[in-house]
């Protein structure tokens, strides 16, 4: 698969995710797809495990994407995932196999704010 055509079966995934588009968003998966949240001990097996795992979630959630990044068939995503009005920066890491994800991980941070002794050395940025 070219990187054109993965970084845009990327941007229609999150875009999906974003619009809260259950089935668009998960075309991406293999049905044997597995999905880690290191942070949790958090292991999914399956397309559709997956997709309900999301489905269930109560939040209201949103997704800015900041980036995608990479090349053949390993893929980084950096976004913002504010769940009810409450931003996590989350940096995802896509593995694809035959034009699918087979395995994803997502690692999961809180915003904070600069050290007092760098805060006059940094730019903010959102």
């Amino acid at each position: 698969m070219e990187n054109k055509t993965v970084q845009a079966a990327l941007q229609r995934h999150w875009e999906a995710s974003d619009a809260g588009d259950f089935e668009a968003e998960h075309d991406i998966y293999r049905e044997d797809a597995v999905l880690d949240y290191p942070q949790s001990g958090e292991r999914i097996h399956g397309r559709r495990n997956i997709q309900e795992s999301r489905f269930l979630q109560p939040n209201r959630k949103r997704f800015r994407v900041r980036r995608i990044v990479g090349g053949g068939d390993l893929w980084v995503t950096e976004f913002v995932l504010t769940y009810d009005g409450v931003p996590s920066y989350v940096v995802s890491i896509m593995e694809f196999r035959e034009g699918q994800v087979a395995h994803e991980t997502q690692y999961f941070g809180d915003r904070f704010d600069p050290a007092p002794s760098r805060a006059h050395l940094v730019e903010r940025v959102s």
